[in-house]
């Protein structure tokens, strides 16, 4: 089964814009009966053109009205029928919640085909692994039906666990009933209770909360490393996260020379790549999801423009924004993640920050990939490991200040000030507008360095309400808000 949709991929990857032109026919012909694609003339539609001369990209919050008249119970709104879940999102940039539509087309054509998709490609790179003969242990949220009763709503991880079938349960730890509890604390500590003398063959979760569970099987078993625990783990599934300044973690706690890391982008709005060679050419692009992809240069994207371009116009070394419709019900939504292209042929793409996630304060532009760049760096030269970070902006004056930096400790550097001055070298490295505000400490000071050691994140996640599979702590802010909050608690 899993060879026969390997030779599928192989064909897409052969033939890109042939599947994203059968997706965008099949997205037009379920759409055009629903009140959007009416409002939107989509039968009037013949091609790329006049699908993006006829919709605006729209952002969650122009979105809203026609996802809310689908929560209300309405048929026909975004897709055709009515919608039974809605994966909900706070998102790392917005506290409001979002509620994402999740139909049947999209729970199996995308969502449930991009996890089968990981373990068909795992199996292609890895022929001899002996997986199957143990379960799977999975990290996921939880679920609940509306208070209007008509829909669930919850974390996407949890409708996955709540709709799978029985036969995927059976090879899954914890029990359903575990796996879809609220009270978080409570949960982590009856997977860990459940896992500790199953024969785990492969893990699935955020890195920064399989981290946590993982210390409790130890703690609990008494055992030096999770391999002794778990003789037989060989593969961890993970995303949503830069797993790179996890990995030393990982590799300190699961010291076998058979363990597999592979990587998914998976979120509420769509499955979108799986990494699919080993070491890693990036995330390819997943073109027969239901999932029609646009992207909008991020130079335009700053400026206010809001001009896409389709697959077949990309190049590589450009970042993007990226905008999607889908047979979820999402038309040119624009996600929030910023991407870049590894490889044309076939199309493979890596996340590099979110549309809202930089540090651009005065004038330095920061992203995500610099400073987890800058921080691998620094922790590389000074035998350091982290768990978390965020950075947030210092005002001294209107024109100038600098950056703090929160970051709590895997392993603590010995000698701080050189874990400083490796940050703030390798950041002037990466990103000239940085290099140019440091000059002299002129505009930006040197980084301040905040040390969180009495999981002060961990706390404000909890204060916050977002304890949970899905959740993390912002990386980059241009205000202090979550700063302030975080200092608070120290």
């Amino acid at each position: 089964m899993m060879k026969k949709r390997i030779d599928k991929i192989e064909i897409f990857c052969k033939n890109p814009i042939q599947a994203q032109s059968n997706v965008f026919d099949f997205l037009l012909s379920n759409g055009k009966n629903t009140a959007f694609g009416k409002e939107h003339s989509f039968q009037k539609i013949e091609n790329y053109t006049q699908f993006s001369q006829n919709i605006p990209i729209k952002t969650y919050e122009e979105f809203s009205e026609f996802i809310e008249r689908a929560r209300e119970g309405e048929k026909n709104v975004l897709w055709p029928g009515k919608i039974k879940w809605f994966a909900k999102s706070s998102g790392t940039t917005n506290a409001q919640s979002k509620f994402i539509p999740i139909t049947q087309e999209s729970l199996e054509g995308c969502h449930f085909k991009g996890g089968k998709d990981m373990l068909s490609l795992y199996g292609n790179n890895f022929p001899f692994s002996d997986m199957y003969n143990g379960k799977g242990l999975m990290l996921g949220g939880t679920i609940k039906n509306s208070e209007k009763g008509n829909y669930k709503e919850g974390d996407l991880s949890a409708i996955l666990l709540d709709e799978f079938p029985f036969w995927v349960n059976y090879h899954r730890i914890p029990d359903i009933e575990t796996a879809l509890m609220e009270e978080w604390e409570e949960k982590l500590e009856r997977i860990a209770q459940q896992a500790v003398h199953a024969n785990i063959t492969n893990l699935t979760g955020v890195p920064s909360w399989m981290l946590i569970l993982l210390k409790r099987v130890l703690t609990i078993s008494g055992k030096s490393n999770v391999s002794e625990v778990w003789p037989n783990l060989e593969l961890y599934m993970h995303g949503g996260v830069n797993f790179e300044p996890y990995k030393e973690q990982f590799k300190t706690l699961i010291p076998s020379k058979k363990m597999n890391y592979l990587e998914g982008y998976n979120a509420s709005e769509g499955f979108i790549g799986i990494q699919d060679k080993n070491p890693s050419e990036g995330l390819l692009l997943m073109l027969d999801y239901g999932i029609f992809y646009e992207f909008i240069p991020m130079d335009s994207f700053r400026k206010g423009q809001q001009e896409a371009i389709p697959l077949k116009d990309v190049q590589l070394n450009i970042d993007y924004a990226l905008v999607i419709s889908t047979n979820g019900g999402l038309w040119r939504y624009l996600i929030g993640d910023v991407i870049r292209f590894t490889t044309l042929s076939p199309f493979r793409i890596k996340i590099i920050g979110r549309t809202k996630s930089f540090l651009n304060a005065f004038g330095e532009e920061l992203i995500v990939e610099n400073t987890d760049k800058a921080l691998l760096a620094a922790c590389k030269t000074c035998k350091a490991s982290i768990k978390d970070y965020t950075v947030a902006p210092i005002f001294v004056n209107n024109n100038s200040g600098g950056h703090q930096w929160f970051i709590e400790f895997f392993k603590e550097p010995k000698d701080m000030e050189l874990f400083k001055q490796e940050l703030d070298n390798k950041l002037k490295a990466l990103n000239s507008d940085y290099a140019a505000k440091r000059t002299n400490n002129l505009i930006l000071n040197s980084p301040e360095i905040t040390i969180i050691q009495n999981n002060e994140f961990y706390t404000w996640l909890k204060k916050n309400n977002r304890l949970g599979g899905q959740y993390k702590i912002p990386r980059l802010c241009n205000d202090r808000k979550i700063a302030e909050e975080i200092l608070s608690l120290l």
